[in-house]
């Protein structure tokens, strides 16, 4: 994420069972969640001043997610990336709650059957982790591949949501 010229942004930082997640907006709008060490994630600088005011429902919607009450966000983002990128994004948010899709199937669906891993960039590149669930990609065996948040991460996240079984993540790159 690049600092938009005549954009407000401002960021917060809240806990979670991930660690500290940077929530970032944009004109009021969600524009980013970053988890610390992610890969790709933008310069702190990009995030503007720091404000809680434009963040109490995302707070209670990802705490209710954390307390396994929530199973499908429903908030306002400001997706900014590529129209190829925006796509894979909302095909991500498609993903129910509890299960997998592998990047070759998500490639399938946006009509790109040979886009797999033009897929596993853009799910990379994801600006809100966890609401826009890239973690819920998985490689064509089934594997946890790359994920901006680290291979831990996603395989507790998957984990938590019940969509795999409690093993150690075996790293495939994309």
């Amino acid at each position: 994420m690049t600092p938009e010229r005549g954009r407000h942004i401002v960021h917060t930082v809240i806990d979670s069972p991930y660690g500290p997640l940077t929530l970032v907006a944009t004109d009021g709008t969600l524009s980013g969640l970053y988890m610390v060490g992610q890969r790709h994630r933008p310069p702190e600088e990009s995030f503007g001043e720091p404000d809680p005011r434009p963040f109490p429902e995302v707070v209670r919607q990802l705490g209710a997610y954390f307390a396994g009450e929530l199973t499908e966000f429903d908030l306002p983002l400001r997706l900014n990336g590529t129209p190829f990128q925006r796509e894979v994004w909302g095909r991500l948010q498609r993903i129910p709650y509890g299960e997998t899709r592998s990047y070759g199937e998500l490639a399938e669906l946006l009509g790109k059957p040979g886009a797999s891993r033009a897929v596993g960039l853009a799910n990379g590149k994801n600006p809100v982790g966890i609401i826009v669930p890239c973690h819920r990609v998985i490689g064509s065996t089934g594997g946890l591949t790359g994920y901006g948040g680290g291979l831990d991460r996603k395989q507790r996240l998957l984990v938590f949501e019940g969509a795999a079984a409690e093993a150690p993540a075996t790293a495939t790159l994309f």
